[in-house]
């Protein structure tokens, strides 16, 4: 199975390095015949994005920042002058004041749930609300969460709160925009050895305890989530929406650790 995805344009954000999950995704899409746009925000990211994006042929780079609505008007006006269209959107975007996941939830300042909510879940609405336009032949948005989102977990607090809000966002966005042939959906892989990641505290812990415990004794990989997100984004997805796809080894299915692990 190859080119699922020929003739098909999409833009990419999120991705920070070569371990990005947004980076696997984009990776995944681009073999299968994507064209893609990545967006970045501030030239430290810009050097980092650059070089991967020419490694998939892609010299299309975007600055845009989700807070900034003139910097996400910029960027969607020059997709248009580009490209006409736009079939994928990869939102790969979350952000939280790493100082407050370490404590507990009940001590979150106003002004991080805010910045959180705003970053982690708004943007997702900004940037299909201005992706809608230009999908004028139907398309896919796809989103990433975590289990934290309906199950506690340590070290995560707002973030938890923050993708509880931005699943539910996917099911109205899905109802939303289904009338014009656009599906909405979330790809929610198990804890990921990736930048984002590593800012969450007890990563390693976490990392390895799914490890142990998973169905399949494994965390999920880039290939993996990249091939779900190949699935979503191809016709082959064309009446999936509104779900949360759990990549995660399995691990979501358990109510304890495995016995040997108890």
């Amino acid at each position: 199975m190859t080119e699922l995805l020929k003739g098909k344009r999409g833009l990419v954000m999120g991705v920070a390095n070569e371990r990005s999950i947004a980076w696997g995704i984009a990776s995944a899409l681009a073999a299968q015949g994507a064209e893609l746009a990545f967006s970045y925000q501030g030239e430290a990211f810009g050097k980092r994005v650059e070089p991967l994006a020419r490694s998939v042929g892609s010299e299309f780079l975007l600055d845009m920042d989700v807070t900034d609505d003139e910097s996400l008007d910029r960027g969607f006006a020059e997709i248009q002058k580009r490209w006409g269209g736009l079939d994928i959107i990869v939102h790969a975007i979350a952000f939280s004041d790493k100082n407050e996941l370490t404590g507990r939830i009940i001590n979150t300042s106003r002004d991080n749930f805010k910045n959180s909510l705003t970053i982690s879940c708004y943007s997702l609405i900004d940037v299909a609300r201005r992706a809608q336009p230009l999908m004028t032949n139907g398309g896919s948005i796809i989103t990433l969460t975590y289990a934290g989102s309906n199950r506690v977990t340590p070290y995560y607090n707002v973030m938890g709160v923050a993708k509880a809000a931005l699943e539910s966002s996917v099911r109205y966005l899905a109802n939303d925009l289904g009338p014009d042939g656009i599906c909405v959906n979330a790809i929610s892989p198990g804890p990921m050895k990736t930048l984002a990641g590593a800012a969450i505290g007890g990563a390693r812990k976490t990392y390895r305890h799914t490890e142990a415990n998973a169905p399949l004794r494994a965390n999920a990989t880039l290939e993996a989530i990249g091939g779900t997100a190949v699935w979503l984004t191809s016709d082959w997805g064309a009446c999936t929406t509104g779900e949360v796809v759990l990549v995660d080894g399995g691990y979501h299915v358990l109510g304890m650790p495995q016995s040997e692990n108890l």
